[in-house]
């Protein structure tokens, strides 16, 4: 079965740091772009960020590069999101997933595969 498990979710103060983990079963992500998207609530799906498989690019939003460092460990299978001097709008459920890293896509992340179950981060003022 595939499956992803995010965790590290949690309250922080803004300015504060968060690092999320996404364990993957059931498959190896060498071969798979993965990212890490985020929902609000009341908001749309907002891409984050994305590692491609093939070259090890990165790929942020706007409002997330410069702060947010999308990593990955292939030998323990999970891919890392480290959050930099959070802001309050960075407040949502965080998901990783597999999906197609390009430019063309918001955050970088497109296509979406299999994603998890979420981690909450909560940034107070």
């Amino acid at each position: 079965e595939v499956q992803l498990v995010e965790s590290g979710g949690g309250l922080v103060q803004a300015g504060n740091s968060l690092r999320l983990s996404c364990v993957a079963s059931g498959f190896t992500f060498d071969f798979y772009d993965m990212g890490w998207f985020r929902q609000a609530p009341g908001k749309e799906r907002e891409g984050v960020a994305c590692l491609s498989s093939r070259d090890g690019d990165s790929y942020y939003s706007d409002s997330t590069k410069g702060r947010f460092t999308i990593s990955s460990d292939k030998v323990k299978n999970t891919v890392y999101l480290q959050m930099d001097n959070l802001r309050p709008e960075d407040t949502a459920v965080y998901y990783c997933a597999s999906g197609v890293c390009d430019n063309d896509y918001d955050g970088g992340l497109g296509h979406l595969e299999v994603w998890g179950q979420g981690t909450l981060v909560t940034v107070s003022s």
